[in-house]
């Protein structure tokens, strides 16, 4: 089921080059164009001159860069880079019914707060809370989707933070969207940030629900698919 749509301003473009974090050269209908991308994290084999790569119009003329980088297609299949979709699609699928995990809960609320922690989104019914954090995993290694593709400070602070409410008694989650086909089941990229990777397994311990869920992107919108496996446990 479809649960985004990109505007219908949106197009194909080429892929140039990546200039510092969050600029994308592209070349559009034969001329340059600067493109904006939300995505802070390498998108480590994703970005190759000369492929075709999907671009949304920025919401506000105002905006400097006049685009947003969405999907990038290096081989086959388009695969989503834009950080927000989590996000947007976490919402949407509670809203349609679509993530058994949120089933029962009958209000959302985005970029929540409770004490010093900002989580993506925290759920509640009759069953109490649900905090929930939105990841895009992009990097998929021998058939396992992974996530971070570069070290991040600030998924491990989210991991304690999700820990600490789940200590508190919360019921506590992150929503992994999946943005290709090729993984058979999801764990910690702990070849890159083997503290994140150690922080994961603690969560586990400490009953942080991980939902990776397969994303399926291309121009004409995203659709969610079903949910990986977690890998098997590296033994100590």
């Amino acid at each position: 089921m479809r649960m985004l749509n990109f505007s219908p301003q949106s197009c194909t473009a080429t892929f140039l080059g990546r200039e510092k974090r969050f600029l994308i050269h592209a070349e559009l209908r034969g001329h340059p164009v600067t493109v904006h991308t939300n995505n802070s994290g390498s998108m480590l084999g994703l970005l190759r001159p000369g492929m075709d790569i999907f671009i949304s119009p920025a919401p506000s003329p105002a905006r400097k860069l006049p685009y947003t980088l969405e999907l990038v297609r290096p081989g086959k299949d388009w695969i989503g880079v834009n950080t927000l979709t989590p996000n947007r699609l976490l919402q949407k699928a509670w809203t349609a019914g679509m993530l058994p995990e949120l089933v029962g809960y009958g209000h959302f609320q985005a970029e929540a707060v409770r004490g010093a922690s900002r989580l993506d989104a925290c759920l509640a019914g009759p069953q109490g809370e649900f905090w929930i954090e939105a990841k895009n995993v992009t990097m998929v290694e021998d058939q396992v989707a992974a996530f971070p593709d570069a070290v991040t400070k600030r998924g491990q602070k989210h991991l304690r933070e999700l820990m600490e409410l789940a200590r508190q008694g919360a019921r506590v989650g992150v929503f992994l969207a999946v943005q290709r086909p090729d993984g058979l089941c999801f764990g910690p990229a702990d070849y890159i940030d083997p503290t994140f990777a150690e922080l994961f397994w603690l969560a586990v311990d400490h009953g942080v629900e991980f939902m990776p869920y397969v994303v399926h992107a291309s121009p004409g919108g995203i659709a969610l698919g079903h949910k990986l496996p977690l890998i098997s446990r590296p033994q100590e």
